[in-house]
């Protein structure tokens, strides 16, 4: 069975306060034009569809567009929410479109009930798991003990009662500790978010969302696809891709990429304000792209923008990289503490103010509290 592992579309996102909708149309008429090719027996989408959970006007006929278009290809869709969506607007509506093919997860009451596909090989069982926080767990499990990320989605899993004797794919949006970030994801206090990805084991595949880099993680089955797009200028070095996964036998994945070429890319040119604005330089610069500029002047250039987006129209960001920033910067890096959990730092606090350490039931008492504050933050 082959399937097409796509994620994290952020559908009417905005960077720097350029619209990427154009950005975003083009490439959904390039995955189409992939999925032509590839000829996958289904499509999973894990999480974050938009980029927020009251998405634009743009974003949702966007989307529905693109799901039609699949849908006219008689493949499989699988579709779950992710912490930038609203499970339950995503979900509005999915029993009566479950007949076209598309499946959206519904939000998580605990029940989660496997699609099953088959090939040559036999059946395959397609968990959808959205997003989950400790509290969507509690509230399905209440007489169960759940303090942790881990722990929820480790429960959420044993719920499932997989038979590992078949191929089991989950489709999942979670942080998996280890995975490697960008500046673009939402990143949670102290690592509260994070999960251990032995609570996958019981999975052929698993098709993650929510870091926007591809990459395997502990194991090769255990995969972020990363966004299809840059979102962010620490990933303007990567490359972006589709995930092309393929299951034979029970044991046997093989995964490949296939490459997406952006309608403009996002890009970073670094040198002095005569350099970058002399013909010579910027004739070499693609003038569609998404731009941040690195000036190293050592005096600030007087509305720097506004001159150089007459060059470079997509110009998203100017920095000044020369003595004086390098000098904040080693500042503030030498200011940094040492990263630690908020638990950590309320522990260091509560013994300085006090003169001694809490007690085992002071601090199960500020582990929960910090952990429902964050929950209500997300």
């Amino acid at each position: 069975m082959k399937l097409i592992h796509l994620s994290d579309l952020h559908l009417g996102k905005r960077l720097n306060e350029f619209s990427l909708i154009e950005d975003q149309k083009y490439i959904l008429r390039t995955i189409i034009r992939i999925i032509d090719d590839e000829r996958p027996d289904c499509v999973v989408i894990a999480g974050d569809i938009y980029d927020k959970s009251f998405p634009s006007t743009e974003a949702t006929v966007l989307f529905d567009d693109f799901l039609v278009r699949l849908s006219k290809r008689n493949i499989r869709v699988f579709v779950i929410s992710g912490n930038h969506d609203s499970p339950e607007r995503l979900a509005f509506g999915n029993r009566l479109i479950d007949a076209s093919g598309i499946h959206i997860s519904p939000v998580y009451n605990g029940d989660v009930k496997p699609f099953v596909m088959e090939d040559e090989y036999g059946k395959v069982n397609i968990y959808m798991l959205p997003f989950i926080k400790p509290a969507h767990v509690r509230a399905a499990f209440p007489e169960e003990n759940i303090e942790s990320y881990t722990d929820a989605v480790r429960l959420a899993v044993e719920k499932m009662n997989i038979d590992t004797a078949k191929r089991n794919i989950l489709v999942a949006h979670q942080f998996v500790t280890g995975a490697a970030r960008s500046d673009s994801e939402e990143i949670s206090v102290g690592g509260l978010d994070n999960i251990d990805g032995s609570v996958f084991s019981a999975f052929d595949y698993v098709a993650l969302g929510h870091i926007h880099t591809a990459q395997t993680v502990i194991s090769p089955n255990i995969r972020y696809c990363g966004t299809p797009l840059k979102y962010s200028f620490s990933e303007a070095a990567f490359e972006k891709s589709v995930s092309v996964v393929t299951l034979r036998e029970k044991g046997s994945l093989d995964i490949d990429t296939v490459d997406l070429t952006p309608y403009r890319d996002l890009i970073e040119i670094r040198g002095t304000y005569d350099m970058l604005t002399a013909k010579s330089y910027y004739d070499k610069i693609a003038r569609d792209s998404y731009i941040r500029v690195i000036l190293t002047d050592e005096e600030d250039i007087p509305d720097a923008v506004s001159k150089l987006r007459v060059i470079y129209p997509n110009l998203m960001k100017l920095d000044y990289d020369n003595t004086r920033t390098r000098h904040r910067a080693a500042c503030t890096e030498g200011a940094l503490t040492e990263e630690k959990t908020p638990l950590e730092l309320f522990s260091e606090f509560y013994e300085k103010q006090n003169g001694c350490g809490m007690t085992g039931e002071q601090e199960s008492f500020i582990k929960e509290l910090i952990e429902k504050i964050w929950e209500d933050e997300q």
